[in-house]
């Protein structure tokens, strides 16, 4: 196992140096590629660079850590072997918890070399079994989906059954079942229906819980569709997925992670 490259994304430099001090005491041979401090370079350097293991922060500036992690799964080329996936994280039990129930390996704020010197011996046995390199986009993507978040049985009854947005100085309702798509933009939602388009000021996280996760699909980080609307689902030269909204010319393209929704039956 020799010429590894790890790229660290880690936005405070003193975590960031300590980091990279800890990696060069306990794993000498390994070489680290670039240091950077925010999820968007994070992402660049890692479709440039295509290091062997990558350390996300969760939280970072520009995109967060598992937003990076979501965002390479589905540009990384299928014919190159996905980085190794560790996340730092300050401690906090539910998101241990989650790491732990999707099998994502991390490392604790502040870093530890007892800690670390575990996930090390860890990503040292799963670079020296071959087998697992060529399936690890798959198995990764596979973890994601488990961080994906599950409305909890309260939220499930307060679904939506009316949109209201603002348009100019009118309040519009629009019924939950005319929607065909959200897409979320910087700080809002545009509501897509066959005839009108509105902007929702609220984020996905917020709005997910509230929709009936059979009748509406998220296919992307920023889009969820009327699974209702859906005419097709089509695969590029490249092998990923697009979808076809029954009244609308433009296809949407659909995340690595979410593409079991259109596993055939």
């Amino acid at each position: 196992m020799t010429n590894l490259r790890a790229l660290v994304a880690e936005d405070e430099p003193v975590l960031a140096y300590a980091l990279v001090q800890a990696l060069q005491r306990l794993w000498p041979d390994l070489q680290i590629g670039a240091v950077v401090d925010n999820g968007v370079t994070a992402v660049r350097e890692a479709l440039a660079q295509r290091p062997d293991i990558l350390f996300f922060d969760i939280q970072m500036p520009g995109k967060t850590g598992l937003e990076a992690a979501h965002e390479l799964a589905d540009e990384w080329p299928a014919d190159i072997r996905f980085p190794l996936l560790v996340f730092i994280t300050a401690y906090d039990q539910f998101a241990l918890e989650a790491f732990e129930q999707a099998a994502l390996d991390y490392v604790l704020k502040p870093i530890s070399d007892a800690r670390l010197a575990k996930t090390v011996e860890r990503l040292k046995e799963r670079l020296s079994q071959h087998s697992e390199h060529d399936h690890e986009l798959e198995r990764v993507v596979g973890q994601l989906r488990e961080l994906v978040p599950v409305p909890s049985p309260r939220a499930a009854r307060e679904r939506l059954t009316i949109i209201r947005a603002a348009v100019g100085n009118q309040i519009r309702l629009i019924p939950i079942g005319d929607v065909l798509y959200f897409e979320a933009t910087d700080k809002y939602i545009n509501v897509v229906t066959a005839d009108s388009e509105s902007l929702i000021r609220t984020s996905l996280k917020d709005l997910l819980p509230q929709l009936d996760r059979d009748q509406f699909w998220q296919i992307h980080r920023g889009t969820v569709v009327n699974a209702n609307a859906i005419l097709a689902a089509t695969r590029d030269e490249d092998g990923k997925l697009h979808v076809k909204l029954r009244g609308r010319h433009e296809t949407f393209p659909v995340s690595r992670v979410f593409a079991h929704l259109f596993r055939q039956m």
